[in-house]
């Protein structure tokens, strides 16, 4: 490989980009990770729920429903070999009325042909046992779902990158890629000190740039880019002590699982995401929608106090959906996708991509014969 600076280049340092990196450095590559912004993890990764999710929803034979079982598996055994922080709390899927009793049917169901272990029926009685604030008819219990520090996550990632020899450099854009004559890639790489270097393999998982990036790839057939669509969510903090111990969603909403409850690693309570497709990248968070939030968890929550929820922070996800149209699967590209050998494309890695991680950089190998 003395021909390459790089076995591999990575555009994207979230939690995506430094699995796949991660997973190509356990095949004995040497790996460059570029970051655009100033630090990892700074944005998909930084602002969603930081929830380990079972996957109980994802349509049988799909990536989601693949990947997120085995992503699951493998990121709590790397949890425990990093000692990064987790708490595998469980969640409750609750139906808040009799009409979504039915609904909890499906989704045991498809949780078991997605091979999630430990899913159950509850009844009202058995909830209420487990949490007694809670308001439902009755509820499925997963207990694989947890919540994790997301941070720590990626930067045990990190290290196990240049522990092998790579790097992760930050404010360093990806600015576009040439193909070499008898493989491998010429990469432009921007920031303070611009350079080009080249590698035999390139990966993009750069979350919501991730069109933009394959659209610098020269000879990249631009009509195989899916459509990008924005869907933020807001989170609201409770203040006050939190009401349970489990995670508590309702039935998954069209387009995303729906606003839920969460209790963090230090014990507070947050609520959200909703969502909303939005035309450009706005994180702010307007106290206003707080009046859709009481209405919606005082569903679960009868006990809500007035006036204790806070605006706390929002996210942007890289819908391939927009608005009343079904979700997609995640998007990832290997040759014989574009035809391009040595090049993985990934778009639309939205929820559960964090906790999919793990089993998304195998399956990028994977693509690419590794």
């Amino acid at each position: 490989m003395a021909d390459f600076d790089f076995d591999a280049v990575v555009v994207g340092a979230g939690a995506v980009g430094l699995a796949c990196g991660y997973a190509l450095s356990t095949r004995g590559l040497v790996v460059a990770v570029l970051e655009a912004g100033p630090i990892i993890g700074e944005g998909v990764s930084a602002r969603n729920s930081e929830v380990i999710h079972g996957g109980l929803y994802y349509p049988t034979g799909s990536l989601k429903a693949r990947l997120c079982v085995t992503g699951r598996r493998a990121l709590y055994a790397f949890l425990d070999s990093h000692k990064v922080a987790y708490d595998r709390c469980g969640k409750l899927v609750v139906a808040t009325n009799l009409e979504e009793v039915g609904r909890l049917d499906g989704i045991l169901e498809q949780a078991q042909t997605n091979d999630v272990e430990g899913m159950a029926h509850l009844t009202k009685a058995q909830a209420l046992a487990m949490e007694p604030e809670l308001a439902c008819e009755g509820a499925l219990i997963s207990p694989q779902s947890g919540v994790f520090d997301s941070h720590g996550y990626m930067l045990a990632l990190q290290g196990e990158i240049e522990a092998a020899g790579g790097a992760v450099v930050t404010s360093t854009p990806f600015e576009g890629a040439t193909p070499l004559d008898g493989g491998g890639f010429s990469i432009r790489a921007g920031g303070a000190e611009p350079t080009t270097l080249t590698a035999r393999i390139l990966v993009t998982a750069p979350g919501l740039s991730a069109q933009a990036v394959a659209a610098e790839i020269e000879g990249f057939p631009k009509e195989t880019i899916p459509s990008l669509h924005y869907g933020k969510g807001v989170y609201f903090r409770l203040s006050g002590k939190a009401p349970f111990a489990r995670l508590i969603y309702p039935p998954p909403i069209p387009g995303a699982l729906g606003t839920h409850y969460r209790r963090d690693l230090g014990g507070q309570a947050v609520f959200g995401p909703d969502l909303q497709f939005v035309d450009e990248i706005d994180y702010s968070v307007d106290p206003a929608r707080a009046g859709e939030f009481y209405s919606y968890i005082r569903k679960f929550w009868p006990g809500l106090p007035d006036g204790a929820l806070a605006p706390d922070y929002a996210g942007i996800r890289p819908k391939l959906h927009g608005p009343g149209e079904p979700q997609p699967d995640f998007r990832i590209d290997g040759p014989q996708a574009h035809g391009m050998a040595g090049l993985v494309t990934l778009f639309g890695i939205e929820s559960p991509g964090l906790t999919s991680s793990l089993a998304i950089g195998e399956e990028v190998a994977g693509r690419l014969g590794l």
